[in-house]
C-alpha cells in the first residue's frame, strides 16, 4: 500500500509539474523564445553590431523598447521586425540626431518629412563646422602672436574727418557676425539687379548696437553709389554724416586681429585725454576681404570709431 500510495503522490507531482511547466512556456513572452524570428539581447546585439549596453539604454530612453520581457527571468527579447527601427536610430545618431530628434523622425517617418529632417541637420552641421574652423584660426592666431612676438605691437591710430557719402543701406539684426556675409551678398545682389553704379568709393558696416554683441547683431551694410533710387524693402538710399573726428585704426590680416586694435584704440585714448567717444555707431571699411583676396594674411580691414574733443 505504501508503494501505491508513493506512485499516486509522485503522479499528481508529475501532473502539478506539467501544468505549470505548460503555463510557463505557453505563456505569450516565454513561449517567443522558441520562435525563429526572437532573440535575446546578446544575439539581438550581435546581429545588429549594436551593443547590450546602448540596446538597454534605447530602451530606457523610449526609444526602442524590446518586443517582450519575460516575466520570470526578466530577459529583454528582441523581434525580427525590429531590425528596420534599430538602424533608423543608428543612422540618425551616427549624423548627429539627439534622442529627442530621433523620437520624433520614428514618429514620422516618411520621405518628404526625412528630407526636410535631413537638410535641417546638414545647415546645422555646416553652421557648426564653421563655427568650430573660426575657433581654430584664433587658435592658429594667437600661435603665430606668440611665436612671432607680435603681441607687444601696437595698432597706430590716427584722427581723421571722413565726407558724406551717398550710399545705399540695408540694415538687419542678424542672428551673429559670421552672417553678415550674407548681408552684404543680398546687398550687392539687389545693387546688381537694378543696375546700380557703384563707385567703390566707400563701403562700410555699422554696428548700432550699444554695447558687443555674440547674437541678435543690429548691422547696417552700406555700399556707395553713384546715383539715387527710390527706397523700397529696407533697401535705404541716403547720404551719411560727416565725420568731423574719426579715430581710424588699419588692421592688416585676419578678421580675429581686429579684437588686438580695439585694445590698442583703448590704450591710445587713455594717453590722448583730450578725446572721448562719441555715442554714435562704431564704422567697419573692408578695403580687401574674402571676395577680392584669396590669403587671409592679406586682409585689410579699417576701424572707425566716432571721437569728439572734451569740452573744457
Amino acid at each position: 500500500m505504501i508503494c501505491g500510495a508513493f506512485y499516486i503522490i509522485l503522479y499528481m507531482v508529475i501532473e502539478i509539474a506539467y501544468v505549470v511547466l505548460s503555463q510557463y512556456m505557453t505563456n505569450s513572452h516565454y513561449s517567443s523564445l522558441v520562435v525563429a524570428d526572437i532573440f535575446k539581447i546578446g544575439e539581438f546585439s550581435k546581429l545588429t553590431q549594436v551593443s547590450v549596453r546602448m540596446l538597454r539604454h534605447y530602451d530606457e530612453t523610449g526609444l526602442l523598447k524590446p518586443a517582450c520581457v519575460d516575466q520570470y527571468t526578466g530577459y529583454r527579447l528582441y523581434a525580427l521586425d525590429q531590425i528596420p527601427t534599430i538602424n533608423k536610430i543608428v543612422f540618425l545618431r551616427d549624423t548627429g540626431f539627439h534622442v529627442i530628434e530621433i523620437a520624433q523622425a520614428l514618429e514620422k517617418w516618411d520621405t518628404g518629412n526625412m528630407v526636410e529632417l535631413l537638410h535641417d541637420k546638414y545647415n546645422q552641421i555646416e553652421a557648426s563646422i564653421s563655427y568650430e574652423k573660426s575657433r581654430l584660426e584664433k587658435i592658429q592666431n594667437a600661435i603665430d602672436i606668440i611665436n612671432i612676438g607680435k603681441k607687444d605691437i601696437n595698432f597706430n591710430v590716427t584722427v581723421k574727418s571722413v565726407p558724406s557719402y551717398q550710399v545705399l543701406s540695408l540694415r538687419r539684426m542678424i542672428p551673429g557676425h559670421i552672417d553678415e556675409v550674407g548681408l552684404w551678398s543680398e546687398l550687392i545682389g539687389y545693387a546688381k539687379e537694378n543696375n546700380l553704379k557703384l563707385t567703390a568709393e566707400y563701403d562700410f558696416a555699422l554696428y548700432h548696437d550699444e554695447e558687443y554683441k555674440d547674437n541678435d547683431v543690429d548691422v547696417e551694410v552700406c555700399l556707395a553709389v553713384g546715383s539715387v533710387g527710390e527706397s523700397r524693402n529696407g533697401f535705404i538710399y541716403k547720404s551719411t554724416e560727416v565725420a568731423q573726428t574719426m579715430a581710424c585704426i588699419m588692421v592688416y590680416g585676419q578678421y580675429e586681429n581686429i579684437t588686438e586694435a580695439y585694445l590698442s584704440f583703448a590704450e591710445w585714448l587713455s594717453t590722448h585725454e583730450v578725446f572721448i567717444m562719441k555715442n554714435e555707431p562704431f564704422r567697419r571699411v573692408c578695403h580687401k576681404g574674402s571676395w577680392n583676396e584669396a590669403d587671409s594674411a592679406k586682409y585689410l580691414t579699417e576701424i572707425q570709431i566716432p571721437i569728439i574733443e572734451k569740452q573744457a
